[in-house]
């Protein structure tokens, strides 16, 4: 897979892709007459086999991706699960993801559960479970990596920057993101992560992932399921999202602003090897 010629990616945000925004007339503050990019939306409805799982509101890239990592998040998916075919229609908006196994799920699709995230996120009301036997990976996180990445992510092209009303997800080794994913909901942005991985066989071990979103549970949730064991944000946390982070041993980094972040879990993770005086050279524009 091509790289991105400035940063490096495996994956990076295409703000020139003309079906993901739209050019709307609108009016400024002064009054004058301006195009503004809006980001578009469109439904995605994800099969597993032959049953309809849930359609998600989304900008409409790496649907294949999307739904692999929806359903592997939600335990639709099993490690030993073998995917034989994904399918995508872009007529009908739809992608069916098949296994070599039958899949039924209706008492599952009963619990859903609206969650907080943008866009309206969906879980299943089951997703707490197997998180007690859960043991994530051992690992260190550099300070460093932290201003790095930071910097580096807040200056790369994006569809955020170009339009605004998304969020990003990237999935980062050391000081190096590899994958950088938008989407209208956060939920649907860690999703094409977990899809990469799970087409890649990408492990999760020695991965941080980045989101400028929100820590809530159910970001927390999927990091975990993921097998991440740091997770990193420019906003800030939920209640639950810290008691759950702190519950399957996370290290969890929020308000990462130039020099300036907390840590509210896994703090022994931590290597302090950068003062913070020395990241404001690296302050994002």
């Amino acid at each position: 897979m091509a790289r991105d010629a400035s940063h490096q990616y495996l994956i990076a945000p295409n703000p020139g892709d003309r079906r993901l925004t739209r050019s709307v007339k609108g009016v400024d503050e002064t009054g004058k007459v301006a195009d503004i990019p809006v980001v578009e939306e469109r439904p995605l409805t994800i099969f597993l086999n032959g049953q309809e799982i849930v359609t998600a509101m989304t900008i409409g890239d790496y649907p294949e991706y999307l739904a692999l990592g929806f359903l592997r998040n939600q335990r639709m998916l099993q490690p030993d699960e073998t995917v034989t075919k994904v399918d995508y229609d872009d007529d009908l908006e739809t992608v069916v993801v098949r296994t070599d196994g039958s899949t039924t799920y209706e008492e599952k699709l009963k619990k859903k559960t609206r969650t907080s995230g943008c866009a309206v996120g969906t879980v299943f009301g089951d997703m707490m479970e197997g998180l007690d036997e859960l043991t994530l990976p051992e690992a260190s996180v550099h300070t460093s990596w932290l201003y790095t990445l930071s910097a580096t992510i807040n200056r790369t092209p994006s569809i955020y920057l170009e339009a605004g009303a998304i969020h990003g997800t990237v999935l980062c080794r050391q000081d190096q993101p590899l994958v950088y994913m938008e989407d209208v909901g956060r939920h649907n942005a860690v999703d094409k992560i977990a899809g990469w991985m799970l087409s890649e066989k990408e492990d999760g071990g020695d991965k941080i992932l980045y989101t400028t979103g929100r820590l809530t549970s159910e970001m927390v949730i999927k990091c975990a399921l993921m097998g991440i064991p740091v997770l990193v944000s420019r906003s800030g946390f939920t209640a639950w999202g810290v008691d759950i982070a702190r519950q399957v041993g996370m290290t969890l980094v929020g308000r990462m602003r130039g020099a300036r972040f907390t840590c509210l879990s896994g703090e022994e993770r931590l290597v302090r090897d950068a003062e913070p005086k020395h990241a404001q050279d690296k302050k994002p524009r």
